[in-house]
């Protein structure tokens, strides 16, 4: 055995040329692989990280999610509230209403959707992760005062909104006491292009009763499911239907995401993989070269008493290291392009992600490698072994 990996690494060694390209195209794929799941897993630890710090709380909606799509069937009733108010195990209760509204700004009108709610609760849930660039957060007292996000504040009209400036909401006047900073990747949607108002304005202003969103907040987390089944048998009993709220914890939101990632980590790999199968290409024709530039070689080895499985043993194993080097080199590269991903996402999407290189996907990648090498170089390595020594001998 160590006479053929001297052999082989001799091999490799007089075309050296030909055996780094070989080795570049297995890295490539093996980098690409290494990457994308490396920062695919980082990106769903950051999200899920966001995540748990609203592992307590319940969200209710009336509604059902079809695929990716949420279906609205109405809202609420203050008897809902009631209701779910009376259920064992929750600490608290907040109720939120939204809708479009036409909101004018120095002649300009624009249809922006409004939120309302606690504004205790909606601080928690919006002020304290998104922050605010100017002003301040709203107060229950608050009835002409409003808040904006970012977009709002920036691109929604003709010229920039500032604090203190008026704007006109459904007919109605209303001071902007606060600008909200540029919403992260998790928050962009939720808060960049919406006006905050206080609950009271809200339904003054979209002159509805209605309750479109319910937060719960649960004492024990692990009887929020429990729980969250129960508001929704409550609130599906009072409207007559078997699917009329929806409601989700936070740990069903996680596992969601879970779910999600691992899909789009299969879809990258397999993309990836595109180029794993270039390479398998360029090993195959590597190993083919070699075999017929060492006919001669091959024929002399049998000539003196080599076997068949000698032959086959050592061109496979050539193959193998070539791959070993390729795993090993796209590996290194994998991880240092994964850093710098998630460098640049941390920066563009506004949320802390780091890479998450998991020696899973290190040891994968190195095996995907050598299967891929074993299986180009076999089909050259056959060829070889099965040569008649004469004929071997003879060719120039």
């Amino acid at each position: 055995m160590r006479d053929k990996f001297l052999m082989a690494y001799r091999s490799i060694r007089e075309r050296r040329t030909r055996s780094i390209l070989t080795v570049l195209g297995i890295a490539v794929g093996i980098a690409a692989i290494v990457a994308l799941m490396s920062v695919g897993y980082g990106m769903e630890e950051a999200i899920t990280s966001e995540l748990t710090v609203y592992a307590d709380v319940i969200a209710v909606f009336p509604g059902k999610i079809t695929g990716p799509r949420y279906v609205e069937l109405g809202g609420f009733t203050d008897r809902d509230v009631r209701d779910v108010q009376r259920i064992g195990g929750i600490k608290s209760i907040a109720t939120m209403t939204y809708d479009a509204a036409e909101v004018e700004y120095r002649n300009k009108r624009v249809p922006i959707f409004i939120i309302g709610g606690d504004t205790k609760e909606l601080g928690s849930f919006y002020l304290e992760p998104v922050g605010l660039k100017e002003g301040r957060w709203l107060r229950e007292n608050d009835y002409k005062a409003c808040v904006i996000g970012y977009r709002v504040a920036n691109e929604f009209f003709s010229e920039k909104v500032h604090v203190n400036d008026k704007l006109v909401i459904n007919g109605k006047k209303f001071i902007v006491v606060g600008i909200f900073e540029k919403g992260s990747m998790l928050y962009a949607n939720d808060v960049d292009p919406h006006i905050f108002l206080t609950l009271r304005a809200t339904k003054e202003v979209l002159q509805t009763h209605e309750i479109k969103h319910i937060l719960v907040r649960v004492y024990n987390i692990e009887e929020a499911e429990a729980i969250a089944g129960e508001i929704k048998e409550r609130i599906n009993a009072n409207h007559g239907l078997d699917d009329f709220a929806t409601a989700m914890t936070m740990g069903s939101v996680i596992d969601q995401i879970g779910t999600v990632f691992t899909i789009i980590r299969g879809v990258l790999v397999g993309i990836a993989a595109i180029a794993l199968v270039v390479a398998s290409t360029g090993i195959m024709n590597t190993m083919l070269m070699s075999v017929m530039e060492r006919t001669h070689e091959i024929g002399v080895m049998k000539a003196i008493g080599a076997k068949d499985s000698d032959i086959l043993s050592l061109f496979l194993l050539e193959s193998s290291m070539v791959s070993l080097v390729g795993g090993a080199v796209g590996c290194g590269f994998g991880v240092i392009v994964a850093e710098v991903i998630s460098f640049c996402a941390s920066t563009a999407l506004g949320i802390e992600m780091t890479a998450v290189v998991k020696p899973a996907v290190l040891f994968g990648g190195i095996a995907v490698a050598m299967v891929v090498g074993v299986l180009s170089g076999l089909y050259p390595a056959r060829n070889a072994s099965m040569m008649s020594p004469v004929e071997a001998v003879r060719y120039e």
